[in-house]
């Protein structure tokens, strides 16, 4: 049996200025794009479509935004809206954790889509550029989670070794830390390795190779919502329906569509570009 560690929020803290730990892994995940997106334009077939190292700046600025804004606003819209609604202010609070993957993909989605008209650039080529960088910050992200002991599991058999001790977060300050009933799955830290390292590695690979445009990108939407929806079974719903008998979560409803829609989007960028063959320079550019 394993307990939490509990680790303190705050990583450290300078004068009244306090650096939280789900702050830091939202700077790492931001790093890292950085790092694998030049790594990627040094690959043959990036480098031909006309990418620059000056690009992924100009890029990771709009994907904060779109991150952060829509993160938070697919939390406060899937999840959680009548507690927002009652404590409005504390939807700009986000060093407290409580951000939605689905909301942030919608805001990445959408501010690559504005990059994308500022830069020239084709925006699926856009999509399948950035579609590799992304697992590895939502796998921060999931950690972040984790050291804020959110998200916590469905009720474990007591003879899984990780089976753990998960605090209670509704009390954050009682002097004995209060744990919620029974052993728990880390949820968390299955959606890190499965959702986040995973999903990249089988991405990564497959993205080293030129493929039919749309067709990586679709492709991490589709790893993604198969991954998410097995991961739910080990987590604790936000909230959940029932659908011919069956229960299924909220991140369950928020994955089937990616996974339909991936699907069309293979089928679609396969038909069109049968071979993967290579798209002309000019193509790659809006006129």
């Amino acid at each position: 049996m394993l307990t939490h560690p509990m680790p303190d929020p705050v990583a450290f803290s300078i004068g009244p200025v306090h650096v939280h730990w789900y702050g830091l892994m939202y700077v790492l995940a931001f790093a890292m794009f950085i790092a694998l997106g030049r790594v990627r334009i040094g690959q043959p077939h990036i480098a031909a479509q006309g990418w620059k190292k000056e690009d992924l700046d100009d890029m990771l600025f709009y994907g904060m935004l779109g991150v952060i804004v829509g993160g938070r606003m697919g939390e406060v819209l899937f999840y959680t809206p009548k507690y927002f609604l009652e404590n409005p202010l504390e939807i700009f609070m986000i060093w407290r954790g409580g951000m939605s993957f689905h909301g942030g993909f919608i805001g990445v989605l959408i501010a690559m889509a504005l990059w994308a008209r500022k830069s020239g650039h084709n925006l699926l080529d856009v999509y399948d550029f950035i579609a590799p960088l992304v697992p590895l910050g939502y796998a921060a992200g999931r950690m972040g989670n984790f050291i804020n002991a959110e998200l916590p599991g469905r009720v474990a058999d007591a003879s899984l070794p990780w089976a753990m001790r998960w605090p209670d977060t509704h009390f954050p300050l009682h002097p004995v830390p209060v744990f919620l009933e029974g052993l728990r799955h880390p949820s968390p830290l299955y959606q890190m390795l499965v959702d986040g390292l995973l999903v990249f590695i089988i991405l990564w690979l497959y993205a080293r190779k030129r493929r039919p445009r749309l067709a990586v990108g679709a492709t991490f939407t589709l790893l993604y919502g198969c991954a998410r929806f097995f991961t739910e079974y080990f987590r604790v719903p936000d909230w959940q329906v029932t659908v011919a008998g069956l229960p299924i979560t909220s991140g369950q409803v928020l994955s089937l569509p990616m996974v339909v829609g991936a699907l069309a989007m293979l089928v679609w960028a396969y038909s069109r570009e049968p071979h993967g063959a290579p798209v002309p320079l000019a193509a790659n550019k809006k006129t």
